[in-house]
């Protein structure tokens, strides 16, 4: 999947400034920005619900703004909103959808793998909000999509739940399906991606890996402790280094030895803008 100087705007309004983007077949990829930063006008454009300005784009070989209903048929897209399928149960939803797709998998796997096996009778009106998440989750990956993008995908979840639906994730992704992530939880993006990139007033500010975006892996680290003297704080660029001379001196008796590296969350809102 690619896109080269994609464009887009709003009754002269830009949303989309001319963004380049690749993501490799079976990599699981995140797309970070905060609210009105351009990602979902990205996103709905190389899902093909939303004609482009200007660029090319390619997904899955084909031109999402020309491409037909085959294509459509190898995406799996799971949107921020919840089902509304009120009166079906879990099990009836998956399978009727199961039935617009030449491949798909089976209704039943699919409402286990996504953790609703003793909701599978229940009425979607009677579920959470974290269970209606799960059954987008399973409408989005029913057809056996080659690629799958998932939007904000485990809003509503409990923390045990997050858990289970990052283990579903990284199962797809070993299956060989392509995953382009947005989601507002940092945490997330560092456990599921193995890239990500960073997108602010419609142009990717920042690319890599979660552990390098942003300078992140040669970041200056802090170091504190204390010993007889007080309390003590140093920057390092090599925080083992300080710690090891530390430890190492016979006349010194520390104690609270703590290093704060720069975490995703730090480098990203350093890149957008939002530091405190």
């Amino acid at each position: 999947m690619s896109a080269r100087d994609l464009r887009k705007s709003y009754r002269g309004q830009v949303a989309v400034d001319g963004i380049d983007l690749t993501v490799a077949r079976g990599e699981v990829f995140a797309l970070l920005g905060p609210n009105g930063a351009g990602k979902t006008s990205t996103i709905e454009i190389l899902e093909g619900h939303r004609r482009r300005d200007g660029g090319a784009v390619s997904v899955l070989g084909e031109d999402p703004g020309t491409a037909g209903r085959r294509w459509r048929a190898r995406l799996g897209i799971v949107l921020q909103t919840a089902t509304d399928a009120a009166e079906l149960t879990v099990r009836e939803t998956v399978r009727h959808l199961a039935g617009y797709y030449p491949d798909p998998r089976d209704p039943d796997e699919v409402v286990a793998v996504c953790g609703l096996a003793e909701k599978a009778g229940a009425r979607i009106r009677s579920l959470s909000g974290g269970q209606r998440r799960r059954v987008d989750v399973a409408l989005g990956i029913i057809g056996r999509p080659e690629l799958l993008f998932l939007d904000e995908p485990t809003t509503g979840f409990d923390p045990e739940a997050r858990r289970e639906f990052w283990a579903l994730i990284r199962r797809l992704a070993e299956e060989g399906t392509t995953i382009l992530l947005t989601t507002h939880y940092l945490d997330e993006a560092e456990a599921l991606a193995g890239r990500l990139a960073v997108i602010s007033r419609g142009r990717i500010i920042a690319e890599g890996t979660p552990q390098t975006i942003g300078g992140r892996a040669t970041a200056t680290a802090t170091v504190t402790w204390r010993d007889g003297t007080g309390e003590h704080r140093e920057q390092t660029s090599d925080p083992v280094a300080l710690v090891a001379r530390l430890t190492a001196r016979a006349d010194l008796s520390v104690s609270d030895l703590r290093v704060h590296s720069p975490s995703l969350e730090d480098v990203y809102l350093e890149l957008i803008g939002e530091r405190g």
